[in-house]
């Protein structure tokens, strides 16, 4: 059984990570977002306690089955010389896994974030450049791509299980299908992932203590989803996790016929016709396949499996 934690490395001490192995948790996450202070500091986040190298080597002595860094690209600040820094910082903490998020401007969400088109966000052209970068480095240093925006190392078992279209995505990010089971969220803000429904706790601290003490649930808002809304979710998942999707063993999963799944997610090879041109993807009977060099595009091919995506303003980040 997994148990996985995300840790800031602003606050992480070394024996914080003997405790946490002392609880039972045998994976850990780092977000370090950047390893250059002047990036950290434009975005008000604190840089890394302890050296990150000696936080993983630590986890490494507890034995820790895994340990991942959190990059993002995209952040204000960040230029091709320094992002390549990162890169290569990141391939000598040698973690087992790297994420590779880009990062999302939604100011019309998150209100603090429009102070940062003060300093300048990187064009999406800018951000391609860096999302290259990244691809070119990591793979060329024992990485291979997974799903969207992670890479492992071969003897990994998120790379076994893509191979073997066995990859899942939740909230917490890339697992293998037997482990990923349901999400629990438990805290403020916290998102709990169903295979019914998401729910959401309220967000505020003091609130989320008032409910839990009165009522012993904290939910702000949720939603449930019904059939076709979780034969869309599946079909997603096995583009964004596998780059592979075969609507028949979809369809036997829910007791629908491929057509039907096909009908649901409005499947049309015409959605998909660009990325076919460009040697992207490969389609078979029932089935859809993304080659490697597709995951890099891999949002854009999953939106043809969208039938409920409208494109408006302010309501989604940008794919890149």
């Amino acid at each position: 059984m997994m148990k996985i934690l995300k840790c800031s490395p602003a606050y992480l001490e070394l024996e914080d990570i003997d405790a946490l192995r002392a609880m039972g948790f045998n994976r850990l996450s780092l977000g370090i977002q950047d390893f250059n202070d002047h990036v950290l500091d434009i975005v008000n986040r604190d840089a890394s306690k302890l050296p990150v190298t000696s936080l993983v080597g630590r986890m490494r002595e507890q034995g820790f089955d895994g340990v991942n860094l959190d990059i993002i690209y995209g952040l204000p600040g960040q230029t091709p010389e320094n992002f390549k820094y990162n890169i290569e910082k990141t391939i000598e903490v040698n973690p087992d896994r790297i994420a590779t998020f880009s990062y999302a401007h939604v100011p019309w969400v998150k209100k603090a974030q429009s102070v940062l088109e003060k300093v300048g966000i990187p064009s999406a052209d800018e951000k391609l450049v860096l999302m290259e970068i990244a691809f070119d480095l990591l793979t060329k240093n024992g990485y291979m791509p997974i799903g969207m925006d992670h890479f492992a190392k071969k003897e990994d078992s998120l790379f076994k299980s893509m191979e073997n279209n066995n990859l899942h995505r939740n909230f917490q990010g890339y697992c293998t299908k037997e482990t990923t089971g349901q999400v629990y969220g438990f805290g403020s803000s916290s998102i709990s992932q169903l295979d019914n429904g998401y729910y959401q706790n309220t967000k505020l601290v003091k609130d989320y203590i008032e409910r839990i003490n009165q009522t012993g649930w904290a939910f702000e808002k949720g939603y449930q989803v019904d059939l076709n809304e979780r034969v869309i979710r599946e079909v997603i998942n096995e583009v964004m996790c596998n780059l592979f999707v075969d609507f028949a063993v979809i369809g036997n999963k829910f007791g629908l016929s491929a057509e039907e799944v096909k009908e649901i997610v409005a499947f049309d090879e015409k959605n998909l016709a660009e990325f076919i041109q460009d040697d992207l993807v490969v389609l078979g009977k029932d089935q859809v396949k993304i080659k490697e060099n597709g995951a890099m595009v891999i949002r854009n091919i999953a939106m043809a499996f969208d039938p409920n995506l409208t494109v408006a303003a302010n309501q989604y980040s940008k794919t890149i």
